[in-house]
């Protein structure tokens, strides 16, 4: 049996699926993170999505390579990390089951929870405006999928004021941490 690339294995997902095959999976930024345990997808037919328009200087990296970070600033504060899919496609990373560098992320963020919702995960993993575009097979970001899918909980996506509806958020079965519980 071949070791198959992060890319290989999300290969053909469209944004949906890739959400959902992304919790349980373990992603760490320069030595700190953990397991996934919260995501939202996001396509380019999806008026929430940044893709909507067709692709900008801000969102090119959502038409890059698939397995590559899509990284922006929310409210001009907060950095949020994505994963891309296929072009026009991003899951964003909403939380994380934090495991690995747990000094490193209580020294960026200083108070509790360290990886419930997009801002606080890219604050204690230290996330940087310029990881925009890079490879999570890269030495910087790296996402390892589960072997096996967890239970999931479904539910509608938070924080957006467009198709608020759809139900294309994912989160790991009884987790604590996330940013919103499941209804």
């Amino acid at each position: 049996m071949t070791a198959t690339t992060f890319q290989e294995q999300i290969a053909g997902l469209d944004a949906v699926a890739l959400a959902r095959r992304l919790i349980g999976a373990s992603l760490i930024v320069r030595g700190a993170g953990g397991t996934i345990i919260e995501t939202e997808a996001y396509a380019p037919d999806d008026p929430a999505s940044h893709s909507f328009n067709g692709p900008t200087r801000r969102n090119a990296a959502m038409f890059g390579p698939s397995g590559h970070a899509y990284v922006y600033r929310c409210y001009g504060i907060h950095l949020c990390l994505n994963v891309v899919g296929q072009p026009g496609e991003a899951v964003l990373i909403r939380a994380l089951a934090p495991q690995v560098g747990l000094d490193l992320m209580q020294s960026r963020r200083g108070t509790a929870p360290l990886c419930s919702g997009p801002g606080r995960l890219a604050e204690a993993l230290g996330l940087r405006a310029d990881d925009n575009g890079l490879s999570f097979a890269g030495p910087d970001l790296a996402i390892t999928l589960a072997l096996a899918q967890p239970d999931l909980s479904v539910g509608t996506r938070i924080g957006i004021s467009k198709a608020q509806e759809l139900p294309w958020r994912f989160g790991l079965a009884g987790a604590k941490g996330l940013s919103r519980p499941f209804a």
